[in-house]
């Protein structure tokens, strides 16, 4: 089977503010992240929970990570040609995902979908 590709999102710019968030992150974070990033490439949409999840009404995953009592995610989806796009990366406050923090991946997510088109 052929390995998934994964791409941060970029803005015109140039910039990706997935990746400036990921690095960020403290060492014991990124290789969280980086592990689940290799299931993924290696996986595909065939990864499931703990690490991943569906969010309800929406085309996005997460990635889930915990350090210590934090709570990490970064949503992403996937898109043709096997590919994984990262949209954005949040450190996790509450019970329940902001709406705002989901509604920044999805507006990333168009874009990225308009620009592809």
């Amino acid at each position: 089977m052929d390995r998934w590709q994964i791409d941060f999102y970029q803005l015109s710019d140039g910039s990706s503010p997935a990746l400036t968030w990921f690095r960020k992150q403290e060492a014991k974070v990124q290789a969280k992240f980086a592990r689940i990033f290799e299931l993924l490439q290696a996986n595909g949409t065939f990864i499931g929970m703990p690490h991943v999840r569906l969010i309800k009404n929406s085309k996005l995953f997460e990635i889930r990570v915990e350090q210590n009592t934090n709570i990490y995610r970064i949503f992403y989806f996937a898109h043709t040609g096997q590919r994984f796009i990262l949209l954005h990366g949040f450190q996790k406050k509450t019970q329940k995902t902001p709406m705002k923090e989901i509604e920044i991946a999805e507006v990333r997510m168009k874009a990225f979908l308009a620009e592809e088109d």
